[in-house]
């Protein structure tokens, strides 16, 4: 399971972002897999939800990440279940490696504003080495280049689709796509995925099964 600790970066004196972001989360996820208990406020500036779905995990951190005004800690790990109908009343390992992850990104050695804490551990040290990469790629993104990223993701289409879509030639569509490094997002991120699944380990009912 994946517990995803997000909180307000530089909040002290200015307006509470919480609702922005929650409605945010909630359109993002509306139509992907894997929301377990959905986005809610913790405490304070922060929020937190709990997903299982690793391709999503990677959709809401990027997300988070673009906004640029969040601190975003994952933990991976088990959970105490049931797992009630708000994460503030939750509890259990997965939780735990979210909250020591969130304080880790937020301090000022961190080259991006995110952490990942799991099982093994160099396995979630790659996560969030390519996590941070690819922040550094979305931090840079020219607003043409989230324009065509936006569209091409918003279309599902070619190209072509995109250009007719922004009025503008494929060539152009084309040239925005490789600045913003869109073809390298796009094949890292099933990378990441695939990485972090690999931090849930085995289903309880495996394990179980495993004892004899």
């Amino acid at each position: 399971m994946f517990v995803l600790t997000v909180d307000q970066r530089g909040s002290t004196g200015r307006p509470d972002r919480v609702p922005e972001v929650l409605a945010r989360l909630e359109a993002l996820l509306a139509d992907r897999p894997g929301v377990v208990v959905p986005f809610d406020r913790t405490v304070g500036d922060e929020v937190q939800g709990v997903l299982d779905d690793p391709a999503t995990v990677v959709d809401v951190v990027l997300d988070l990440l673009r906004d640029g005004g969040w601190s975003v800690g994952l933990g991976a790990g088990d959970v105490d279940e049931p797992l009630p109908a708000v994460s503030r009343e939750a509890s259990g390992e997965a939780f735990v490696r979210a909250r020591d992850a969130v304080e880790q990104a937020k301090s000022r050695a961190a080259t991006a504003p995110v952490a990942v804490r799991g099982e093994p551990p160099e396995r979630a040290a790659e996560v969030e080495a390519l996590l941070r990469l690819l922040a550094a790629v979305v931090e840079r993104r020219t607003d043409p280049g989230w324009e065509a990223v936006d569209t091409l993701a918003r279309v599902g289409g070619t190209q072509k689709d995109v250009a007719r879509a922004l009025g503008v030639s494929e060539q152009a569509v084309s040239q925005r796509l490789r600045a913003a490094l869109w073809p390298e997002e796009a094949a890292v991120r099933p990378v990441v995925a695939r990485l972090l699944g690999e931090l849930q380990g085995e289903p309880p009912q495996d394990r179980r099964e495993g004892r004899g």
